[in-house]
């Protein structure tokens, strides 16, 4: 009897722990996109999918003028094999954090050295580069979050009727 007892409760820790473990069932699921550009560069990035939830972007989330995490839970991370530029500016081959700060007009797109972290321990004196990006509009309405990556170098992070992309190409 003591052994049964046992065994249920280490079978139902193990079923807790998986269940914790299952990143897909978080209310912002993570997501990922990769791609191999025309120009040879491979582009990863790893982030999750926050929903609007009758949010307002702007103000509720993603706030207008402040670091956000470009994403949710872990810090969205973007890495290139290959020395590159992000809308005609330098970037080496790496991974990074990808942080933005939101604008009406423009966001600022920061890739940050420090990847493996929580996506809200942003340190500004590890930024590696910061690029402004204009706004477009996006042509539906994206309840949850999602970045997209083209053959042609274009990462675009869309939201709502939002859509910011950036080119990606190889450096010289």
């Amino acid at each position: 009897m003591k052994a049964a007892s046992i065994l249920f409760f280490l079978t139902m820790i193990s079923f807790i722990s998986m269940a914790q473990t299952d990143k897909s069932k978080r209310p912002s699921p993570p997501d990922s996109v990769k791609v191999t550009t025309h120009d040879g560069v491979n582009i990863a990035i790893h982030y999750s999918k926050p929903s609007l939830k009758g949010r307002q972007l702007g103000i509720d989330i993603a706030p207008v003028g402040k670091v956000w995490r470009t994403g949710a839970n872990e810090a969205t991370t973007i890495a290139v094999d290959k020395n590159v530029t992000i809308d005609g500016k330098q970037l080496p081959a790496g991974k990074y954090s990808l942080y933005s700060i939101p604008g009406e007009q423009t966001t600022t797109l920061i890739f940050n050295k420090v990847w493996n972290q929580w996506g809200t321990k942003y340190d500004q004196a590890q930024d590696a580069l910061r690029v402004d990006v204009s706004n477009t509009s996006s042509s539906s309405n994206q309840e949850q979050f999602t970045i997209t990556a083209t053959a042609a170098g274009v990462v675009t992070l869309i939201w709502g009727g939002h859509a910011i992309p950036f080119q990606v190409k190889a450096g010289k």
